[in-house]
């Protein structure tokens, strides 16, 4: 992850998750769970994944909370307003790598603030560990 022109590291992010966590809250609430995790766009994600392979969707979950936790230390406010769960989505770009997007009442503090977020995800059988680096533009 470079640094753009222009611009300085305003937050870093990082968060550690255990996958089997994520499952046992999954079977404990069901998809109550997921909702609470994430976007609607998200969710679609889920249930393919879910879908086709019941641990592959336990790990797509895994991956959103242990990114947007990490995008929320990153931005310094934690899970507090304007931040929450629906109010940052995370996709995958045409290439395959992961995006932040900011939504809702996020989203105008984020950009008056001259933001931009990269996020590196990755997961193995007990872990999801997602790295978050926001930057903030510099204005002339």
């Amino acid at each position: 992850m470079s640094m753009s022109a222009g611009s300085k590291v305003f937050g870093i992010g990082t968060d550690v998750c255990e996958i089997p966590r994520i499952r046992a809250s999954f079977e404990r609430h069901g998809l109550r769970f997921a909702n609470k995790i994430l976007t609607p766009a998200e969710m679609q994600i889920f249930l393919a994944r879910r879908q086709r392979w019941p641990e592959r969707g336990i790990s797509f979950l895994a991956t959103r909370f242990s990114a947007k936790e990490a995008f929320s230390k990153a931005i310094g406010l934690g899970l507090k307003m304007p931040m929450s769960w629906h109010n940052c989505e995370v996709v995958n770009s045409p290439s395959g790598a992961p995006v932040v997007r900011v939504l809702g009442v996020l989203k105008p503090w984020f950009e008056s603030q001259g933001l931009t977020a990269k996020v590196s995800i990755s997961d193995e059988r007990e872990y999801a560990v997602s790295f978050v680096v926001v930057e903030q533009t510099l204005l002339d």
